[in-house]
């Protein structure tokens, strides 16, 4: 059982890992990626000003620091947690 939160995207990172960087994702957006399996989402910047969302970031510097191997913002918490705080996010 899935279902889709208009505004963002989700696919696997292995996926869009050969796709070509920054291509599909839209002006104003932000690609991040999320959980155990890294799945990507594109979220709108706007999300950045967040309070909610800043203490996703806020917990992505304290395990990976600001220079991450992977290159992308990669928000360490579990997936479902993720989208709680998005769709929240979508309603405000």
């Amino acid at each position: 059982m899935g279902f889709r939160l208009p505004g963002m995207r989700k696919t696997s990172f292995a996926t869009n890992q050969a796709s070509s960087k920054g291509m599909d994702v839209a002006k104003g957006h932000l690609a991040v990626y999320v959980g155990e399996k890294m799945k990507r989402f594109v979220i709108p910047v706007s999300y950045l000003n967040q309070p909610s969302f800043q203490d996703l970031l806020s917990q992505a510097v304290e395990e990976f620091g600001y220079d991450h191997p992977m290159g992308g913002l990669t928000i360490p918490c579990r997936e479902d947690l993720f989208l709680d705080i998005t769709s929240r996010l979508m309603r405000c």
